[in-house]
């Protein structure tokens, strides 16, 4: 999330909150093809990548149908993030406008948790399917068990020493990872194209649906939409590069729905090459669904090239989503919201440690206790049930007027997007338990540090236990 934010506070080091006072503005460097890269970019990664299958898994050979519907709710949520930055352009994001829609202390903080926690569970389902590929890449065969845990676990080390000792990453280099993503997917629905295109795949299968016994195609559906959420969120990210772009009230709205309709259009494409060429039950087995495609579809394309590039791709979501969780940790410390350990920055690497390490051990619990799948169901749970709040947080801020013009969305939108999300967080979407038990975790931890935390503000130090979501990620 938020790449070149977060990567260049690890490189400058993180500072305190006296210091980030006296920062002067940031400097509007970013324009339009820039953000259009890094929303397309910031998209694209470990959900196509790696839940295509799963996905296949749920509904059968419609797979397609569930990134449709979860591209058509992520931008009706858009409509609500724009009418938002456009309004308030400051980095925030979702913290920010549930604080000025609700005022509650509280529940900004379990919004901004919640972010957090879908960082983590992010970046563990990037390194579940990073084990999956460098199995095949090296042809070895770990199972299913604790050879690719260890290997997870392994390259969440990396990740962390990475994130310890700080990266600084320019937008030239956000570019370059943006295409090696688009490339790997650009790769897919070719080489579905020409297979296809010689008389080879299946694409009655694409009006395949394969419901479990007992249960309607509709629930079918749902529940893979419920998932497949996951390869669409990142669009949010985009909000707080607001700060730093040029005339961001007049070039947010077209970037974005662009960019959105781009990885959209990508992502059906990829379901439906996918399909063609390998069925259902296979795309489900495994974490590497793609290489079984491009295997099926090109048996003589080095298979070893495109594990790279699956594994490049997942290993840039897991480090962004890792460098965003410790550094929202150290935000919400620093805020005194959270224990002010966590918030502890190295003397000589500038980097939060604490947080950094708080957060790496929760992402090894993860991997070991939660299979690819759940995570990334627990991921697009935390995020719908913030894009609910964000789509609520929007009507509810139309009586605050603003001097300058900004974005408005058609009032129906954020209604539509407020019941749709909240829908595919809900059980009745037909979302699995596991999810739930992953998030209630997860947020209980929060519960609990938000609770210590407080007592000790107020009845020990005596201190302010108010939260200010603009610092929460500087």
């Amino acid at each position: 999330m938020s790449m070149w934010r977060y990567a260049a506070m690890a490189d400058a080091g993180t500072r305190d909150s006296t210091e980030a006072n006296e920062q002067p503005t940031l400097n509007r460097v970013i324009g339009p093809w820039l953000l259009l890269l890094f929303v397309v970019g910031d998209i694209l990664g470990t959900g196509v990548y790696a839940l295509t299958g799963k996905v296949a898994g749920e509904v059968g050979g419609a797979v397609w149908l569930p990134f449709l519907i979860a591209f058509v709710v992520a931008l009706l949520t858009a409509f609500s993030y724009l009418e938002l930055v456009t309004k308030y352009p400051r980095a925030a994001g979702a913290a920010l406008y549930t604080h000025k829609a609700f005022g509650i202390h509280f529940f900004t903080f379990m919004v901004t948790f919640a972010v957090m926690c879908s960082g983590l569970t992010s970046a563990s389902s990037a390194s579940k399917a990073f084990a999956g590929n460098f199995a095949e890449a090296f042809d070895l065969t770990l199972g299913e068990g604790l050879g690719l845990t260890a290997v997870a676990v392994g390259f969440m080390t990396l990740i962390a020493l990475v994130n310890f000792r700080g990266v600084g990453e320019s937008v030239k280099a956000n570019v370059v990872l943006t295409c090696v993503e688009l490339t790997g997917l650009l790769i897919v629905i070719a080489i579905g194209a020409w297979a296809l295109g010689g008389g080879n795949g299946d694409l009655s299968r694409l009006v395949q649906f394969d419901s479990p016994p007992g249960e309607h195609a509709f629930f079918s559906v749902t529940a893979a939409t419920a998932l497949a959420f996951f390869a669409m969120v990142g669009f949010e990210d985009s909000v707080n590069m607001a700060e730093e772009t040029k005339d961001p009230v007049r070039i947010f709205p077209k970037v974005m729905l662009t960019g959105l309709c781009i990885t959209g259009a990508i992502y059906v494409l990829v379901a439906i090459s996918a399909v063609a060429l390998v069925s259902p039950a296979d795309l489900n087995e495994g974490d590497a669904p793609l290489l079984k495609v491009v295997e099926a579809g090109a048996p003589a394309f080095p298979l070893t090239v495109f594990a790279f590039i699956t594994m490049f791709a997942v290993a840039n979501s897991a480090l962004i989503n890792m460098l965003m969780a410790s550094r929202l940790l150290y935000g919400m410390a620093n805020e005194r919201v959270l224990p002010k350990v966590l918030g502890k920055v190295h003397r000589t690497r500038r980097t939060p440690w604490v947080g950094i390490v708080f957060t790496t051990l929760i992402a090894f619990g993860l991997i070991w206790f939660a299979d690819l799948t759940a995570l990334g169901g627990t991921t697009a749970l935390l995020l719908l049930c913030v894009f609910t709040v964000v789509n609520i947080a929007v009507l509810v801020l139309r009586r605050d007027k603003v001097e300058h013009k900004h974005f408005k969305a058609p009032t129906i939108i954020p209604i539509i997007g407020a019941i749709s999300c909240a829908y595919l967080a809900s059980p009745l979407s037909g979302r699995a338990s596991a999810d739930y038990k992953v998030a209630g975790v997860l947020l209980i931890i929060g519960v609990v540090l938000w609770a210590i935390t407080y007592a000790t503000n107020r009845f020990i130090l005596h201190q302010d236990t108010t939260i200010d979501p603009a610092k929460l990620d500087k």
